[in-house]
């Protein structure tokens, strides 16, 4: 009972923030009712974007706006599980193995010579590498600790990270378009090449029904390569390094992020004919109302000023391996015989 307590004082601190990123996907869900060419993503991204740039959120806001951008998109994520098979999930993730491990493995390895070509310092292209070729923010708070990194360096590389994730929602939808891709073979492009869970679930929206559920198992799946990676980047740390993950194997666990096991739990539940086809709709109204406030809380969260701080060498990186993780993914794409 005590402990319940909390509560209260916490959702009163979160409930501002929270309210506006709902209100800014209720009118993004609007706009895409009304054009669904534009659909609904994009601009709660759009708005939220230009909200932080005519004024940055002030105190009461801040709290409810990280909240939304981070577990209401995650929340989201678990939603989606409800309208997917175990069979569907299994046949997707295995078959997006192949241009997954493709562009991860070309992402790493030019993280590692064009960072050190360009001086750049092996914590941060290492944070900017796995960021990329793996899951964004989630990757980089994952991988930071094991590497030692300096808050400078994780604040550095997120903030190279972010403007890719926001230039991926914006183009992807328009490439696979220009590539005559069907809802099936977007889902395994943009799942494989796009580096945040967001941005997927943003371009995948805005390309069109039915390539939202591909595109997130693939990317669920791209994002469990956070465990062996973080595992061969602490065997690479010195014994008396900061690091605790071999000092502590069990932790290794606390890297899968807990709404991919939420996402599994939905996806075994859907499978066993536990939910109702009333209570697909209304999961599926509720999922999509929660991307919506999330991409807005994403847009509201936008730091002009720290991406300029980041200076052009790890923006320029950033740039160089979204570009190549994209190539990859097409080629392999193309070698598979997908692309028509």
């Amino acid at each position: 009972m005590f402990r319940s307590a909390p509560l209260v004082p916490r959702t009163v601190r979160f409930a501002p923030g929270i309210a506006l990123c709902l209100a800014i996907g209720g009118v993004s869900l609007a706009v895409g009712s009304i054009a669904p060419v534009v659909g609904s993503a994009l601009p709660a991204i759009a708005i939220g974007v230009a909200a932080a740039a005519i004024r940055r959120p002030g105190t009461p806001t801040r709290p409810g706006i990280a909240f939304s951008a981070k577990w209401l998109l995650q929340a989201a994520v678990v939603l989606l599980g409800a309208q997917l098979s175990l069979h569907d999930v299994v046949a997707v993730g295995a078959e997006s193995l192949p241009v997954m491990l493709s562009t991860l493995t070309v992402c790493l390895l030019a993280a590692w010579g064009l960072g050190r070509a360009m001086r750049i310092d092996g914590r941060l292209r290492a944070l900017i590498g796995v960021g990329t070729g793996i899951c964004g923010a989630s990757a980089i708070a994952a991988v930071a600790p094991v590497i030692a990194a300096t808050s400078g360096e994780i604040a550095y590389a997120v903030s190279t990270i972010f403007v890719f994730n926001i230039a991926a929602a914006v183009a992807f939808p328009l490439l696979g378009h220009a590539l005559g891709l069907d809802a099936h073979t977007f889902g395994l492009l943009a799942g494989t090449a796009i580096n945040d869970t967001s941005s997927v679930v943003a371009a995948a929206t805005t390309f069109g029904a039915g390539a939202l559920g591909f595109a997130v198992v693939v990317k669920l799946v791209r994002t469990l390569m956070i465990v062996p990676i973080s595992v061969r980047l602490a065997l690479r740390q010195p014994r008396d390094s900061a690091s605790s993950l071999l000092r502590q194997p069990w932790r290794i666990l606390t890297l899968v992020p807990w709404f991919i096991v939420g996402f599994i739990v939905m996806v075994l539940a859907n499978s066993a004919g536990l939910i109702s086809a009333g209570v697909h709709t209304a999961l599926a109204m509720c999922s999509g109302l929660l991307i919506a406030a999330a991409l807005a809380g994403i847009g509201l969260s936008t730091d002009l000023a720290a991406i300029r701080r980041a200076g052009w060498r790890p923006l320029a990186l950033g740039a160089v391996l979204s570009l190549l993780v994209t190539a990859t993914a097409v080629g392999a794409l193309a070698l598979t015989g997908r692309l028509g």
